[in-house]
C-alpha cells in the first residue's frame, strides 16, 4: 500500500500579504505552491489536501457587507461564507494541479470535496472568541451590530479607534466524510479536503446536523483529518524553512529534529509564537500523538529538498 501523506497548505501558499488578490496572482501563486508537491506523486504516495482561506473567506465577508449596505442583499452567516470559500479555493486548486500533472504527465484524479467539521457545542472556546473575522467598524457600528446581531467585537490591532468581530476557534473532533476522503485517496485519487479548518457542525439532541458562528485551526483540523485516514506523513506548509526556539532574539536556534517530549517542553516554556508557529506545532503534535509517524514543517520550495524542514515524531529513533 503506498504512503498517504496530507499536506496543509498555508495561506501564503495562495495569496502573498502584498497583493491584492486578484484571481491571476492566486492562480500562479497557488501553481508555483502545487509544483513542490509533484515529487511525492512522483514517490507513489497517495495524497490529501488541506488549505487555508483567511484572506479569501475575509474578503467574502467585506462583499456580504458591502451588498447589505449598498443592495439590500440578505448577507450569509459564516459558516455559508466559510462553504463559499471552500468551493472557490478547491476549484482552483484542482484546475491548477489539473495543468501541472499534464505538464508532468501524471495521470491522476483530482476531486474538491465541501467539508464540515464536528465540533463540541460546549467547547471552552466559545466563552472566549478570539478569532477577528470581516471588516473594521467604527465602536458605534460594533454596538449597533451587537444589538442587532448578537455578535462579539473586541479592539484591532491593524485601526485605532477600530473594532472587529471576534468569533471562537472550537477544537475538531473530525472531519465529515473521513471514511471517503480515505477510500478515494487510497485509490490514487488526489483529495482536496477540510479547507479552511472545515464548516464546524454540532450534533443536537436529536442527532440533526446545526451551525456554530466559529472558525476551526486549519492546520488542527488538518491534523485530526491526516490521523482519521491512517495517514503516515503530515505536512505543514509555512512561509520559513524550519522551526527555530526563540525566533527574532540573540538566542534564536534552528530545531530540525523534535521528538515529542522535548517539543512539549518547548512549547510549555512558551519558545514558539503563539500567533505563528505554536499552533501548527500543536497541530503536529496531536498527529503522532494519534498514530502519525511523523510530521513536517516547512517551507512550500523546500518540501521536495529533505535537508530542509523541522520533523516531529514521538521518539528520536523513529
Amino acid at each position: 500500500m503506498n504512503k498517504l501523506a496530507v499536506v496543509a497548505l498555508g495561506g501564503n501558499a495562495l495569496l502573498r500579504g502584498d497583493e491584492k488578490g486578484t484571481i491571476e496572482q492566486q492562480e500562479a501563486n497557488t501553481m508555483d505552491t502545487l509544483e513542490n508537491l509533484v515529487f511525492l506523486l512522483k514517490e507513489g504516495y497517495d495524497l490529501v489536501i488541506s488549505h487555508g482561506n483567511g484572506p479569501q473567506v475575509g474578503n467574502i465577508l467585506l462583499r456580504n457587507d458591502a451588498g447589505e449596505q449598498m443592495y439590500g442583499v440578505a448577507p450569509m452567516p459564516l459558516d455559508v461564507c466559510v462553504a463559499d470559500s471552500q468551493g472557490g479555493i478547491g476549484y482552483m486548486i484542482e484546475r491548477m494541479f489539473r495543468n501541472l500533472l499534464n505538464k508532468h504527465g501524471i495521470q491522476r484524479n483530482i476531486i474538491s470535496m465541501i467539508s464540515m467539521v464536528e465540533v463540541d457545542k460546549d467547547d471552552p472556546a466559545f466563552q472566549d472568541p478570539t478569532k477577528r473575522v470581516g471588516m473594521i467598524y467604527t465602536e458605534e457600528q460594533a454596538k449597533k451590530l451587537q444589538e442587532e446581531k448578537g455578535w462579539a467585537f473586541k479592539p484591532s490591532p491593524k485601526k485605532e479607534g477600530g473594532w472587529r468581530r471576534v468569533v471562537s476557534s472550537p477544537f475538531p473532533k473530525q472531519v465529515m466524510n473521513k471514511e471517503v476522503i480515505e477510500s478515494l485517496a487510497r485509490q490514487g485519487n488526489i483529495v482536496i479536503a477540510a479547507g479552511g479548518g472545515g464548516i464546524p457542525v454540532y450534533f443536537d439532541e436529536n442527532k440533526d446536523c446545526r451551525t456554530v458562528d466559529a472558525v476551526v485551526d486549519k492546520d488542527l483540523a488538518s491534523a485530526t483529518l491526516a490521523s482519521s485516514i491512517g495517514a503516515d506523513e503530515l505536512y505543514i506548509l509555512t512561509d520559513v524553512s524550519f522551526i527555530y526556539k526563540d525566533f527574532g532574539l540573540p538566542t534564536q536556534e534552528k530545531l530540525e529534529f523534535l521528538d515529542h517530549a522535548d517539543t512539549m517542553k518547548y512549547l510549555e516554556a512558551g519558545t514558539f509564537g503563539e500567533g505563528n508557529m505554536a499552533p501548527k506545532i500543536r497541530a503536529a503534535l496531536n498527529f503522532v500523538e494519534n498514530g502519525g509517524k511523523k510530521s513536517v514543517i516547512t517551507e512550500a520550495k523546500k518540501l521536495a529538498d529533505k535537508s530542509y524542514g523541522s520533523k516531529i515524531t514521538m521518539h528520536y529513533n523513529d
